[in-house]
């Protein structure tokens, strides 16, 4: 398939340091191409990418300091993927809600994934208004706050298999704290959940000017106070393998809507077990017992923290294996596109026009993949068009 993939122009794809969604859409593009479609990145000019890159600005927007207002320079990017649609067999949108206008024409071939929290009342009248959209979501707590809108998918988000290495025997002896400084995500109870443990803890997290308050007034202090916690900054990559590797556990003690949180399955492909407050997707995402623990306050984290000596991390490492790794995000994703009704009504009017028939049961001919021969299906087989099917079945 012919597939762009537009990403925001926060963060690079893949980002240099934090950044959630254009990580996902990266791992996303370089795993269809892997799989041999043909894959358009638009991105930030510095992307590193095997699809071909459109890019609409030279850096990512958050790290150059230039650019004051990130909307016009998503707007000419949208404005050139408009122009670009009749290109491609589908459009895959990661930028919210700055489309929806610009894409009525040919909405039936597109998805868009919905990255952020969704309970803001805001969003409400928009997805009212655009109710027509395919969207997909990454949770399935996401979708609660939602009118009635057109769900075609729900896709838990994974990783490269070989991204994060596990690590069976770690030698950090502290707790990880990765993400944003914010206060949704309890960077102030993480801290007190160590310090009521006896615990080191370690803080890898970014600080947003949004947050910069906050940080100031609530965090800082909380660091300053305590010298079992070490405040590290933002990290890349690199050094998040090392840094949930060696760790003892993740904490993730959320108090709002999280609408996925990839740092637990980061944590899970090292095999660090994840300690959770059971908020937004994490009853989704962590297997009780398994991959890490759901507790309902910080007693219970505590509690947690002195499981963890005894806890198997192959266990955590298998869960990631089998749930949520890029190779079944991209097939859940292309089983996504190929149900849309303008994909479907395209390649319709391709067999149409060239007078395509049904080979030989029991294989058909599937376009856009080379004239590969699969096998047909009973539900595959009433699928096909009235004269096409009656074809199969004589032959």
């Amino acid at each position: 398939m012919k597939i762009a993939q537009i990403s925001p122009l926060l963060e690079s794809c893949p980002p240099r340091l934090y950044g959630g969604t254009e990580r996902v859409v990266s791992y996303l593009t370089e795993e269809l191409v892997r799989q041999g479609h043909d894959v358009t990145l638009f991105a930030s000019g510095d992307s590193l990418t095997s699809a071909r890159l459109v890019p609409f600005c030279e850096t990512a927007l958050r790290l150059d300091p230039r650019i004051k207002d990130p909307v016009p320079p998503h707007v000419v990017m949208l404005d050139r993927v408009r122009a670009l649609a009749d290109d491609f067999d589908v459009l895959h949108f990661h930028v919210d809600v700055l489309h929806y206008p610009l894409i009525r024409d040919f909405a039936d071939k597109t998805v868009t994934t919905l990255h952020g929290r969704l309970d803001l009342p805001e969003l409400k009248h928009v997805y009212s208004t655009f109710s027509h959209v395919p969207l997909v979501s990454i949770s399935s707590d996401q979708r609660r706050p939602m009118p009635p809108v057109n769900w075609v998918g729900m896709v838990h988000h994974g990783l490269p298999t070989d991204l994060l290495p596990f690590n069976p025997w770690p030698k950090g002896d502290y707790l990880a704290f990765l993400g944003r400084v914010s206060p949704e995500k309890g960077p102030d109870r993480a801290i007190e959940i160590a310090t009521r443990a006896g615990a080191r803890l370690k803080m890898a997290a970014k600080i947003d000017r949004v947050d910069q308050d906050y940080w100031e007034a609530v965090v800082k202090p909380l660091v300053d106070a305590h010298p079992n916690v070490e405040f590290v900054g933002e990290i890349n990559e690199r050094e998040k393998a090392k840094f949930l590797g060696e760790a003892a556990a993740l904490l993730f003690p959320i108090v709002w809507p999280e609408p996925f949180g990839i740092v637990m399955i980061e944590a899970m492909a090292c095999g660090t077990p994840v300690i959770a407050f059971p908020a937004g997707s994490a009853p989704e995402v962590i297997d009780d017992g398994v991959s890490g623990w759901l507790v309902r306050d910080v007693a219970e984290a505590v509690s947690a923290v002195q499981r963890v000596e005894s806890f198997g991390r192959a266990k955590a490492r298998a869960c990631f294996e089998r749930r949520f790794t890029i190779g079944r995000v991209a097939r859940d994703y292309v089983n996504i596109y190929r149900s849309l009704p303008g994909v479907r009504t395209a390649t319709h009017r391709v067999r149409r026009a060239t007078g395509w028939r049904a080979p030989v049961a029991p294989t058909v001919s599937v376009f856009g993949e080379g004239q590969r021969r699969l096998p047909v299906s009973a539900p595959a087989l009433a699928r096909l068009p009235a004269r096409t099917h009656a074809a199969a079945v004589k032959d």
